[in-house]
């Protein structure tokens, strides 16, 4: 069966301003599958505002209620013509559009889309070498960059550190945003980001950005950019096209390469005679003149970036998120053990028992612990702090009505327990006493009494007796320690605690046998 087109995204994306291009580099949707459809959403006159409320299938069934798209014949304009017709005052490509839709239309010929129409002209325009003016618009466009002169901060005994700047600009209005940093890392460079949405009150359609290697994992010549991992959650959490520029084509993100420039005038220039001790203290001066920077008159247009801002651009800006976006590592290929939880950082998560078996990855924040089952996001935990070790996070409804996936209950383990030798049976008592459920404590009471299959029961038993005295709490792996250095051996003997030690007689030193 053919994978269903995600055909409402597309319409979203569509009216939010981003070309077909920039839908198949940013959400990996082909060509075809944007074309079929556009063409079939204008064939039906629907629009995003048409589909907003409906679900994604109702969407794909009314748009496809064949599940089959005629070709279409398209009539092909002549590109010089538009071309020249465009040099004349007050003359669009939405003009030449729709003229063209009108002339098509008396021939009896299908017409392209508008997106369609404009891409065929920048191809035109690309493979003759031909330039036209560049107009910004407002709201479609974020530049993002590290600008290349750093700042210091001053420790108390003189030493410098350096810190590292991230410019973003908004083209339109030139309204721009600074931010020191200590590293240029690839979860610093997501949070930039983060900060600079919050800086704007919105979204940008593209963000523009280098090929820098913590946002781009490959840019061929030819075919499709690849961005990481991280950066692409980014760009689809805030619904923006980020799109890398050519390689070494700095020239495609003219907007922050200038302010780079007068950053270094207007922010660095101006700071280089005072001392800054913490990030957070640079960052406030920063902010200071970055405020000073955008209210500043503009030298060949009316107003100042600050006021263009205001005033147009940031009414063009899709809306924030409702919730921001988390900068987070993935853990892949973790089993869900028999007791339904998997393991992070030496703690447990618990998981839908349906799941015990399988492979999870593990979505972690610095606040939550995410599970991923098959790619569906099956159970979400705060996370353990980073002292804590052993605990466990489970969610009752993830248990199954009986513990039927362990070979092994707690009565038999105590019974086993309960042979070995009244230690061992306290042990293991103890550790199911320490858990919420019985079921967190199979694996650990386990592992102290598969120790006996290697050193013997009378062994395990005394190592029991010498972890009790000293641990309130005793587990596998301090018990292992005592059976592989011999002290509860040693201990029962008389001789000295550390692991390991021997104590000569007094016959010994008395000159007389051993």
């Amino acid at each position: 069966m053919a994978k269903r087109i995600r055909a409402k995204l597309v319409l979203e994306l569509l009216a939010k301003g981003m070309t077909g291009r920039e839908i198949r580099s940013t959400r990996h949707i082909s060509q075809r599958s944007i074309r079929l459809v556009r063409d079939a959403a204008e064939r039906r006159g629907l629009t995003w505002d048409d589909v907003a409320d409906m679900p994604d299938r109702d969407v794909y069934d009314l748009l496809f209620p064949a599940q089959a798209v005629a070709r279409e014949a398209y009539s092909e304009p002549d590109w010089e013509l538009v071309h020249s017709e465009l040099q004349r005052d007050g003359v669009t490509l939405k003009l030449l559009w729709e003229e063209h839709c009108d002339e098509a239309a008396r021939d009896g010929l299908v017409t392209k889309s508008y997106n369609t129409f404009c891409r065929g002209y920048q191809a035109f325009v690309a493979a003759r070498g031909v330039t036209n003016h560049l107009e910004h618009k407002p709201g479609q466009v974020m530049e993002v960059d590290w600008n290349g002169t750093p700042m210091w901060l001053t420790g108390p005994d003189g030493e410098l550190t350096k810190c590292h700047l991230f410019v973003s600009t908004l083209p339109y209005s030139q309204y721009s945003y600074v931010e020191a940093t200590l590293d240029m890392r690839q979860n610093t460079w997501l949070l930039c980001h983060v900060h600079a949405w919050d800086f704007f009150g919105g979204v940008a359609v593209r963000t523009v950005c280098d090929n820098l290697k913590t946002g781009v994992t490959s840019h061929p010549r030819e075919g499709e950019v690849v961005l990481n991992e991280a950066y692409e959650a980014l760009g689809a959490h805030y619904m923006t096209a980020i799109m890398p520029t050519g390689v070494r084509k700095p020239k495609q993100k003219p907007s922050v390469e200038g302010t780079c420039g007068k950053v270094a005038t207007a922010i660095v220039a101006r700071l280089r005679n005072r001392t800054f001790a913490t990030l957070a203290e640079l960052n406030a001066a920063i902010r200071e003149m970055l405020d000073a920077f955008n209210a500043a008159p503009f030298q060949k247009r009316e107003g100042s970036r600050r006021e263009v801002f205001e005033e147009v651009e940031s009414a063009y800006l899709a809306p924030l998120p409702k919730a921001p976006f988390e900068v987070c590592e993935w853990v892949r290929g973790r089993k869900v053990a028999p007791n339904f939880h998997v393991a992070f950082e030496r703690n447990y998560y618990s998981v839908p028992h349906v799941h015990v078996g399988a492979k999870a990855d593990l979505k972690v924040s610095d606040s939550t612990v995410e599970v991923w089952v098959g790619g569906e996001r099956v159970a979400t935990h705060p996370r353990f702090r980073p002292c804590e070790r052993w605990l466990y996070r489970t969610d009752p409804s993830h248990m199954p009505p009986e513990f039927a996936h362990a070979d092994w209950d707690d009565v038999r383990i105590l019974r086993w327990a309960r042979e070995i030798g009244p230690d061992t049976f306290a042990v293991v008592s103890r550790i199911f006493a320490d858990v919420a459920i019985k079921e967190q404590g199979y694996n650990p009471a386990l592992a102290v009494l598969n120790l006996s299959k290697r050193y013997g029961e009378a062994a395990l038993e005394a190592a029991c007796g010498f972890a009790l005295e000293r641990s309130e709490h005793p587990r596998c792996r301090f018990i292992r320690s005592v059976l592989a250095s011999g002290a509860a051996s040693a201990a029962g003997n008389g001789t000295d605690d550390a692991p390991g030690g021997y104590i000569r007689g007094e016959g010994y030193y008395g000159g007389g046998e051993l």
